[in-house]
């Protein structure tokens, strides 16, 4: 009777391990994904050149004092709007009102003599070269009168445009020298992107044309227009300086700032491309793909280099082969190697 019900109890411990093994099979067996997919492609585009170059005004003035002195006055900080015709800065006068005054005083003198000798020529009774000499003797008293009233007038610095103060090389007190830079001053209503251009793109770009400007500190695109190709490759870089010329309104651009240029050529290229869907980035900030195997109804993952993108459309530089089905829905649900049901 013992011995019955041990192989009874055997029986009914055999038959639930084979229910559990095919429980755990069935349990195994990973449901597909429903996913839709579409062809890799070539697609025909405009040709696009991409560069990167430097913003400057559209006019920019180094001022420096036409006499030499000590600083005595500075009107403006960097950064300030200037109008053309506003004073700057100014140097002590004191040297050059007195040597006005000084030249005031022989002109006086001097006329006084050429009044009182003019009379006596009337009369002829002086000659001729004595009165060319006095006549001679009061322009000159003159001509030295106008050039201490100038370098007077020029102790002060007034602003040839209208812009912004870019920077401020002085402070009051300082002695200057003639010409030295004391203020950089911009106008920058409109200004100009200046990016070197490589020789094998040079004969796309042509004057007039316009081009995108992006300016990545502000976040924001602008218009652009091409107003100058140099003509002269720089000798250490073997590039040649495009300037494009872009509105700017608010004068929220700056010198200074960089811009990326994208520039549509007439030249047509083709290249590989993807819906931009199916596209995705792990962790690591890698990009990758679901490649779709028809036949075995499998998806794989496979990394991607990207390029440009065109519409809905992105570039596939390198990782993918014309033809190839690529998961466009449904990818988020995959991991490398999932069953999938094609819709």
């Amino acid at each position: 009777m013992a011995l019955k019900r041990t192989c009874i109890l055997l029986t009914m411990i055999l038959l639930m391990a084979g229910c559990n093994t095919r429980k755990g099979k069935q349990e195994s067996r990973e449901a597909p994904v429903t996913v839709t997919v579409s062809s890799a492609q070539k697609i025909s585009s405009a040709r696009e050149i991409k560069l990167s170059g430097n913003i400057e005004g559209l006019k920019t003035v180094r001022l420096g004092f036409l006499v030499a002195g000590r600083i005595n006055y500075v009107a403006c900080n960097e950064g300030d709007p200037v109008t053309s015709g506003r004073i700057l800065a100014s140097l002590d006068p004191a040297s050059y009102e007195i040597a006005k005054e000084l030249a005031d005083i022989q002109v006086n003198q001097v006329q006084d003599e050429f009044n009182r000798l003019s009379e006596m020529h009337d009369k002829q009774s002086i000659s001729e070269s004595d009165f060319a000499k006095i006549s001679f003797g009061l322009q000159q008293a003159k001509a030295q009168q106008k050039l201490h009233a100038k370098n007077l007038a020029d102790t002060r610095l007034y602003s040839p445009i209208d812009g912004i103060l870019l920077k401020r090389l002085a402070e009051p007190g300082e002695i200057t020298g003639i010409g030295l830079p004391v203020f950089v001053v911009s106008d920058i209503r409109k200004v100009k992107v200046n990016a070197p251009v490589p020789e094998s793109e040079l004969l796309f770009f042509r004057i007039g044309t316009k081009a995108k400007v992006n300016i990545p500190a502000l976040g924001r695109d602008y218009e652009g227009k091409i107003i100058e190709v140099g003509s002269a490759a720089d000798p250490a870089t073997r590039t040649f300086t495009a300037r494009i010329e872009v509105d700017n309104p608010g004068q929220l651009i700056r010198p200074g700032m960089i811009a990326e240029i994208a520039y549509q050529t007439d030249s047509k290229e083709n290249m590989l491309a993807i819906p931009i869907e199916a596209f995705l980035h792990d962790n690591n900030g890698q990009g990758y793909i679901f490649v779709a195997d028809t036949l075995k109804h499998i998806a794989f993952r496979r990394d991607i280099a990207t390029g440009r993108f065109r519409n809905s459309m992105i570039e596939v530089v390198s990782g993918l082969s014309e033809g190839e089905k690529v998961v466009t829905g449904g990818q988020q649900k995959l991991t490398d190697g999932s069953p999938i049901d094609i819709r």
